[in-house]
C-alpha cells in the first residue's frame, strides 16, 4: 500500500514538471507583405458647357433659309460633342448647347430675343438670324453686351463698317453676289448689251443691285431698267410687263426664295424673251426643281455648292490650315441627319460653327478677347471654300477670303432638272444654256 502512494506521487511530481516547462520555440509564422497604397485617380472634371444662343425663323419669309442655316449649325454642335468636345491645353473640356427662339421674321423681335440671349440666357456666343436685316438688329445687340457673333445668311457689306468689333461674317459679302453673274456674260455672252435689274426692297437685296448695276455700267452694260418691289410681293405683272418693254438680253435681282420662286415662274408664264436670268438666294435651293420648266434655264449666285471641290491637299498648296470635314463627308453626314440635299444655307449654318470651334481651339480660351484676336488671324480652307476676316478697323469682320459659285437649273439626258455649276470656268460641271 505504501508503495502505491510512492509512486502516485512520483507520477504528479512528473506531471508538474511537464506541465511547468517551457514550450519549446515554434517556426517562426511568415510575416504578410503589407498591402501596396491604392491609387486614388482623381475623377475627370466635367466638361464645360457652352451656351450658343442664337434666333431661327421659325414663321414668316424667312422659314425656308433660316431652318436650313439652323439645321446646319445644330449638325457641327452634334458632331463636336459626340467627338468628344474640344479640349484645351489645361484640360478643360468644352461641349456645346443651344438656346434659341422664333424670331418670326421680325425686326424688333430680334433684339428683344438677342437681348434676352446675351442678358438673361447667358450664351458665351452668338450667330446670326437669317438674312442682313435681322442680322443688323442683332449685331447692335452683340456688340452692346461684348458678345462674339458669327454671322452666316448675312451679306450685306454695310454691317461691318458701323465699327462692331466681335461681329464676323461667312459669307461672301453682297458687292460680290452677283458681280460674277455680269463677268459669266462678259465670258460667255458676248452678245449681251442690255441688262434689266428688278429687285426685293431690302436691306440685302439692294446692297446687291447697287454693286452690280455700278460693275456692270463700268463693264459697258447699259442698264435698261432699274426697279425694286415691296418685300412680300406676290404679283409681277407691273414689273414684267417693263422688263417686256425694256428688251432687256438678261435679268438680274430679285431677292429671297418665297419672292424669288413666284417671280421666276411668272417669266415663264409670260413668257419674257430675255435669254439669261440671274436671281438672288432662290436658285439655289434645292426646292427650286418643284417649279419644274419654269427652273430651267435660271441662274443664282450660291456660297457654296456639293460640287464644290476644296481639299486638304489644296489647302496645304496655298499655303492655308485646313479644317474641318470634306465636301463629300459634309454631304453625307447632313443627308442622313436631314434626309435631304443640304443647301448653301445649311453649309453656312455648319460653317459658322465651325469657325467659331477653329477660333476657340486657336484661342486655347473661351475669353471673347482672345477669340476676337484668333478671328482676326484666321486663313482657313474648308469643305465651304476659305475663310478671311478683314482685320482693319474700316470694315471690321467682313468676309475676304470666300467666293461665289454660279449655278444654273438645267435638264439633264434623261430629262430630269439638275443643277449644274456653271461658273467660274474652273468649276464648271456643265456650259451654261439660255432660256
Amino acid at each position: 500500500m505504501k508503495r502505491f502512494y510512492l509512486l502516485t506521487a512520483l507520477f504528479l511530481t512528473l506531471g508538474l514538471l511537464v506541465a511547468c516547462a517551457p514550450a519549446a520555440p515554434s517556426a517562426p509564422a511568415a510575416t504578410a507583405a503589407p498591402a501596396a497604397p491604392t491609387a486614388v485617380q482623381p475623377a475627370a472634371p466635367p466638361p464645360q458647357v457652352i451656351t450658343i444662343g442664337y434666333t431661327v425663323s421659325q414663321t414668316g419669309k424667312y422659314n425656308v433659309e433660316s431652318i436650313r442655316q439652323t439645321n446646319g449649325l445644330k449638325l457641327w454642335m452634334k458632331q463636336v460633342n459626340e467627338a468628344g468636345g474640344i479640349k484645351l491645353s489645361d484640360g478643360t473640356i468644352l461641349t456645346f448647347a443651344d438656346k434659341s427662339y422664333d424670331d418670326e421674321s421680325n425686326t424688333d423681335r430680334v433684339q428683344e430675343l438677342y437681348t434676352r440671349l446675351a442678358a438673361q440666357d447667358s450664351a458665351q456666343f452668338l450667330i446670326s438670324p437669317y438674312s442682313s436685316g435681322l442680322t443688323s438688329a442683332a449685331s447692335v445687340i452683340a456688340e452692346q453686351y461684348g458678345k462674339v457673333m458669327i454671322t452666316t445668311g448675312a451679306a450685306s457689306d454695310s454691317n461691318y463698317t458701323q465699327g462692331y468689333t466681335g461681329v464676323y461674317q461667312a459669307y461672301t459679302p453682297a458687292s460680290k453676289y452677283l458681280t460674277g453673274a455680269v463677268d459669266l456674260l462678259k465670258s460667255d455672252a458676248p452678245a449681251v448689251k442690255k441688262l434689266a435689274i428688278v429687285h426685293e426692297n431690302d436691306k440685302f437685296s439692294t446692297s446687291v443691285v447697287d454693286a452690280v448695276k455700278l460693275y456692270a455700267e463700268a463693264q459697258g452694260y447699259e442698264i435698261v431698267l432699274f426697279e425694286g418691289y415691296d418685300s412680300g410681293t406676290t404679283d409681277f405683272a407691273p414689273f414684267i410687263n417693263k422688263i417686256q418693254q425694256s428688251a432687256p438680253d438678261a435679268i438680274l435681282g430679285g431677292g429671297h426664295f418665297q419672292d424669288g420662286s413666284t417671280f421666276a415662274r411668272q417669266l415663264a408664264e409670260k413668257k419674257v424673251a430675255a435669254a439669261y436670268v440671274a436671281l438672288l438666294v432662290a436658285p439655289p435651293e434645292p426646292t427650286f426643281a418643284e417649279l419644274g420648266d419654269a427652273a430651267v434655264g435660271i441662274i443664282g449666285p450660291s456660297q457654296w455648292e456639293p460640287q464644290a471641290k476644296f481639299t486638304a491637299a489644296a489647302a496645304k498648296g496655298a499655303g492655308l490650315t485646313w479644317a474641318g470635314l470634306t465636301g463629300e463627308e459634309y454631304v453625307a453626314t447632313y443627308k442622313a441627319a436631314y434626309g435631304e440635299e443640304p443647301s448653301y444655307h445649311a453649309a453656312g449654318g455648319y460653317v459658322a460653327g465651325l469657325i467659331l470651334g477653329e477660333a476657340i481651339k486657336a484661342a486655347d480660351s473661351t475669353d471673347s478677347v482672345k477669340v476676337k484676336a484668333a478671328l482676326d488671324k484666321m486663313d482657313l480652307l474648308t469643305f465651304y471654300g476659305r475663310i478671311k476676316f478683314e482685320p482693319g478697323a474700316a470694315a471690321h469682320g467682313l468676309q475676304i477670303g470666300h467666293d461665289m459659285v454660279y449655278v444654273q437649273w438645267q435638264r439633264d439626258a434623261a430629262g430630269s432638272l439638275v443643277k449644274e455649276v456653271i461658273w467660274p470656268k474652273e468649276g464648271r460641271t456643265a456650259n451654261p444654256i439660255t432660256r
